[in-house]
């Protein structure tokens, strides 16, 4: 009996190891295969590309990685804890998978590797792809860890995002020192792409960072430099490899939302435009292909055209929903930048039923647009404004202990819905419009920036007619000469731009509330003066925004857009030494 249960064991131990040899793949068959489950994300089969990864995610690392990283995706859209669950799961498994192909080391040089990465020397090319993979995931799941809400969490993504950085630094160092005979093997592009993709992201990233932050992160051994992160995300996107769609996707999120939201609006169209033509071409029905074509066209001011193209992106896939969520949420500005309050309302509303990214942000924006209508335009839809206002308070997030800047921004202007007599924003969604940088947008059309301004004008006259001024009267008159300013510098009338900038300047010690107005000026004032020719003139201005202020509304976004700023201004504050090698 025993004799017999001992074999039957052993049939058993070796029928696990037939299914794991016929799972186990060659790294060229496991990326040929990853490159297939990849055609199909970009062809909307976003359930056959994971069908298709799943039965070899704990056998291959590529597989793994590949599987995590739709699952990582999802999450990020979503911000489902439960779809946040399953993503960390799939990236912890993946890590496991990972781990599983790496050089073994002894407790010493673990020790040493922590703060060094693994050793350059001697790896096989499998070893090599297991560092490149092992480092990928793990920048997704610190990634995945900054969304925990608590202090803990963000340490740990931290700590992850510096181990992946290290890594990647090595791999590097292995791509600088691999004979040239090795690079002829068809997998090592995949390799080299790899390490241009995570370089140059790290880099891209940190370059990004205002120059305080940015010396901390020096300090912690981080570096970033913009032309070597743009450089090396080319040569990625322009590599053939399993990872230039990532390179290609990073400089497009570049140009497309981080240079307009976080820097001066003035992303590479051309650049993105070129980036995106091959994978237009080949995947013309794909949602992310349609999505930034339709992105392109907003910042050309090509609205009706984004519009159209926005609509297709919905209508060609129904399987991932959080891409239609990404489209409303482009369709409201684009309707707002027409100042079509009524369309851009139905977008609003539906981010608000439909997705649960920021609930905060999407109540006060669909109040604020709402608050742009005539009363009997709002009655027609059914909703209580001040209501609305009053709900955004009790929405807000919390991300390490801290709220969400633009959420907070949100909640204070809401404030004043709360007494049983509310007191009324002057123009919120203009407002908001330029939170997001939606001037610099909208300004590519200068008819639509005159009908914005003729808002802006009636509003100034309201204000001016107003008997009975409230505690926020200055703070609202404030508003809307900082919001005339833009559309006049947009419409190239400089001068008459100047005299509203320095109108809220002056106003500061009058300011109650909206403190953000007065530094917020100071560096609009000083891109101005940079349109004029005068770049000193333009750097002090926004030296003085940046070092006088402190304590103020979207205080660290502002701070973006300075460094971003000087950095075109060729201010030595801005500049700090690169450091592109490996320590």
């Amino acid at each position: 009996m025993d004799m017999n249960n001992g074999a039957i064991k052993e049939m058993d131990v070796d029928h696990i190891h037939q299914e794991e040899t016929i799972l186990q793949l060659d790294l060229e068959t496991a990326l040929e295969e990853c490159n297939v489950a990849l055609h199909l994300f970009l062809n909307n089969r976003f359930a056959d590309a994971l069908s298709s990864l799943e039965p070899r995610k704990s056998h291959s690392m590529y597989h793994a990685m590949g599987y995590s990283s739709i699952l990582l995706m999802q999450a990020a859209m979503t911000f489902d804890p439960k779809d946040m669950d399953v993503a960390m799961a799939s990236l912890k498994e993946a890590l496991h998978t990972c781990q599983r192909f790496r050089r073994k080391t002894g407790i010493m040089e673990s020790l040493a590797s922590f703060w060094n990465g693994q050793p350059v020397d001697n790896l096989t090319e499998e070893e090599m792809h297991a560092e490149l993979c092992y480092a990928e995931v793990l920048m997704q799941k610190a990634a995945l860890m900054f969304l925990d809400e608590s202090v803990i969490g963000f340490i740990k993504g931290g700590m992850g995002m510096r181990s992946s950085y290290l890594i990647y630094k090595n791999c590097q160092a292995m791509e600088n020192v691999i004979e040239d005979g090795e690079k002829e093997r068809s997998t090592h592009i995949h390799f080299r792409g790899g390490v241009n993709m995570g370089i140059g992201s790290f880099n891209l990233i940190l370059s990004m960072l205002p120059s305080r932050v940015l010396r901390l992160m020096e300090f912690l051994g981080f570096s970033g430099d913009r032309e070597f992160g743009l450089s090396q995300l080319r040569e990625g996107a322009a590599s053939n490899s399993l990872r230039s769609i990532l390179s290609t996707m990073t400089l497009l999120m570049f140009h497309l939302y981080m240079s307009v939201i976080l820097g001066t609006g003035d992303g590479n169209l051309p650049e993105a435009e070129a980036l995106l033509k091959p994978y237009a071409d080949k995947f013309p029905n794909g949602a992310l292909m349609l999505f930034y074509t339709a992105r392109i066209a907003v910042l050309k001011g090509n609205f009706t055209f984004a519009q159209e193209k926005f609509l297709a992106c919905i209508a060609t896939q129904e399987e991932l929903r959080q891409i239609h969520h990404l489209c409303f949420w482009e369709l409201m500005w684009a309707y707002s930048f027409e100042q079509n309050w009524t369309e851009a309302y139905r977008y609003a509303d539906r981010l608000c039923k439909e997705n649960k990214w920021s609930q905060a942000t999407y109540v006060f924006q669909k109040a604020a647009i709402l608050s742009m209508l005539p009363e009997e335009e709002v009655a027609k839809t059914g909703e209580n404004v001040v209501a609305l206002f009053r709900q955004v308070d009790g929405l807000r997030l919390k991300i390490a202990g801290k709220s969400i800047p633009t959420e907070k921004f949100a909640a204070k202007k809401a404030q004043r819905y709360a007494p049983p007599k509310p007191l009324k924003l002057v123009v919120p969604a203009l407002e908001m419009m330029y939170v997001w940088n939606g001037f610099m947008v909208v300004g590519k059309r200068p008819e639509l920036t005159e009908g914005i301004l003729s808002t802006l004008e009636a509003a100034e006259e309201q204000l001016r007619s107003d008997s009975d001024p409230s505690e926020f009267h200055t703070d609202d008159v404030c508003v809307v000469q900082m919001l005339k300013g833009l559309c006049l510098t947009q419409l190239g009338r400089l001068v008459q731009a100047e005299i509203c900038f320095n109108f809220v300047i002056s106003s500061e010690k009058d300011i109650k509330h909206d403190t953000y107005l007065v530094p917020f000026t100071m560096y609009e004032l000083g891109l101005l003066h940079k349109l004029k020719g005068d770049i000193d003139t333009a750097i002090t201005v926004i030296e003085k925004a940046k070092m006088n202020y402190r304590d103020y509304s979207m205080e660290s976004r502002l701070h973006f857009r300075i460094h971003a700023a000087l950095n075109t201004m060729g201010s030595f504050e801005a500049k700090l030494p690169p450091s592109r090698t490996p320590a």
